[in-house]
């Protein structure tokens, strides 16, 4: 019996020997595996075969040790070692490691979800992030403000060359400086048109040559030649410029009810006058002829708002032009202003063009007043068809040229029937601007346009992860936007994960629930873009232990061998 038992102890170290010469091979097999993490054979006696019981010492006897026969050995446990792998660059934006802690949570189709250390992530036909394996990376998803949404767990998705932003404008910044010491605005730009009368038709019926704002346009006449002005059907273009900048093209359609007023009304909003003040705008004084008028255009005051009206300024396709404008040497614009034009943007990322024309309305004790003028052209109202002037406000400076008070600091452009939200409400913000003496480097007014939070119609061209795992996109119109967070499981015992195979691994029973956050918290570790964690084997302690293994094994046959040449002496001796 005990030549037996010997055959069978060493058969049980030929088990235990094998067993770890195949963790050992595993662990060369997968040395170059990504994230791959090498595991160890631990080994325990099998059990013991007591041939004597102890006993206890006395006052005569000295007392006895158990004698006991161990019978083998068998595997007592293989652990994997979760000590992190080296970390390694590849330049592949969905590569990624874990740089400390924690695993990627991904959810498999046939297994649910998973846990896996290998960051070699792909993006599939649909834009999601994926697993070599095809497993959906999860993370947390974004709302419309590129805000992380945490708590719900989502398959991320990098949607490059399809996603789109775009953000209506809500506050513009605004910096410089209003020169204090300048000269108050003072006068008004005035250009005048040539006579015109009634046609001897209309003044018969009218009973005098005078036109009024009711007159219709085709009733018009020059007083010089007797031609008529207008034409029914004639579509004119006004071209003009505000102190040397283009104001954009607008076009006037002359139909047979088209007066005098409706004209004056085209020509107040596309050139955004402020007809609140008295004496602004278009109107028709007394011409240079007896019973005649004229067509006069006043401008805003200050020298920033001078219009320049050109003979060939409203014309028609043709090159018709029903006035010949002059400027009016009554009109002597002058005072310290500025202007400026800044770019906003709609609900869908359109550039809107706002210009802001800044005049010095008064000075006093108590410091200075400025009143700005803000005009668009891309302004769509359908209540105010073709007008530009969106506002006007007022800047109040102390005597320090500090701002004390602002009017009229909110605006609102109208985009009906442009596809966007119709009203585009907006915000200034004049905390940078001041209002101080001018200096010899700093001539004149200044005011500019710092900032503003629109953003333009832009495509997601590439991304970028950070090491707390949000996923930033780089969209082609400059700006970036946060597309989703990855998620990082920790677990309080990693030695009870179940290993699936694949670089896979499953909550266990002694692993404790997954601890799911995101990067850099609780304890996880962060993540690192563009690189791979290696393989965490080290050859040449695997290579001692296949040394070991192996000589283990071999001392185990060596005692099946002598058991057996034992058992045959034995059996020799019978004969």
């Amino acid at each position: 019996m005990a030549l037996t038992s010997t055959l069978f102890t060493g058969l049980s170290g030929l088990d235990v020997n094998q067993t770890r010469m195949n963790v050992v091979g595993n662990n060369i097999a997968n040395v170059n595996t990504v994230a791959y993490k090498a595991s160890r054979a631990l080994f325990k006696p099998q059990f013991y075969v007591t041939d004597a019981a102890g006993s206890p010492p006395s006052s005569d006897f000295g007392g006895t040790n158990p004698s006991q026969r161990g019978l083998g050995a068998s595997v007592a446990t293989i652990q994997k070692d979760f000590t992190q792998g080296s970390i390694e660059p590849t330049g592949k934006p969905t590569d990624m490691a874990i740089d400390g802690q924690g695993f990627f949570v991904v959810q498999d189709q046939g297994n649910g979800q998973m846990f896996t250390r290998d960051g070699s992530f792909t993006l599939n036909a649909n834009h999601e992030l994926v697993t070599s394996g095809g497993a959906f990376v999860q993370g947390y998803g974004v709302d419309n403000n590129g805000v992380v949404l945490p708590g719900q767990l989502n398959n991320l998705t990098i949607p490059l060359g399809s996603a789109t932003i775009a953000k209506a404008t809500e506050n513009v910044q605004l910096v410089g400086n209003l020169a204090a010491d300048g000269q108050v605005a003072s006068g008004q730009s005035i250009t005048d048109s040539q006579d015109m009368q009634l046609s001897p038709a209309a003044a018969a019926v009218a009973g005098t040559t005078v036109p009024a704002t009711t007159t219709l346009l085709t009733d018009l006449v020059s007083t010089a030649s007797g031609n008529p002005t207008f034409s029914s059907g004639q579509t004119l273009t006004l071209s003009a410029k505000r102190s040397g900048n283009d104001i954009p093209a607008q076009t006037f359609d002359v139909t047979p009810t088209s007066t005098v007023a409706d004209l004056q009304g085209f020509f107040n909003s596309a050139l955004g006058i402020d007809t609140s003040v008295a004496g602004a705008g278009a109107g028709i004084p007394a011409g240079t002829a007896a019973g005649s008028v004229k067509f006069e255009v006043t401008a805003d005051s200050g020298a920033a708002n001078a219009l320049t009206l050109t003979s060939g300024g409203f014309a028609d396709a043709a090159g018709n032009t029903p006035f010949t404008f002059t400027s009016n040497p009554a009109g002597v614009p002058a005072g310290e202003s500025t202007h400026t034009s800044m770019t906003v943007y709609d609900s869908l990322g359109v550039p809107v063009n706002v210009d802001m024309t800044t005049v010095l309305q008064s000075s006093s004790n108590n410091g200075t007043t400025w009143k700005f003028y803000a005009r668009s052209a891309d302004n769509i109202d359908p209540a105010n068809p073709g007008a530009t002037l969106l506002g006007t406000g007022t800047l109040s400076f102390d005597t320090n040229g500090k701002l004390k008070t602002v009017t009229g600091g909110n605006l609102t452009v109208h985009r009906a029937n442009t596809g966007a939200t119709p009203t585009l409400p907006i915000q200034l913000d004049f905390t940078g601007v001041s209002s101080l003496a001018q200096d010899a480097a700093h001539k004149g007014s200044d005011m500019e346009m710092s900032s503003q939070d629109g953003i333009q119609l832009g495509t997601l061209v590439g991304f970028s992860v950070g090491a707390d795992g949000t996923i930033t996109g780089a969209f082609d119109n400059g700006k970036t936007r946060s597309l989703g967070q990855l998620a990082v499981a920790t677990f309080n015992n990693p030695q009870g994960l179940d290993d699936k195979g694949g670089n896979m691994f499953a909550a266990g029973a002694d692993s404790g629930v997954p601890i799911i956050t995101a990067p850099e918290t609780l304890g996880a570790g962060g993540v690192r873009s563009g690189a791979l964690e290696q393989s965490n084997v080290d050859l040449s302690s695997e290579f001692i232990n296949l040394i070991v293994a192996s000589t283990g094994f071999s001392a185990s046959s060596r005692v099946i061998s002598t058991s057996d040449q034992l058992m045959q002496e034995l059996l020799n001796t019978q004969h």
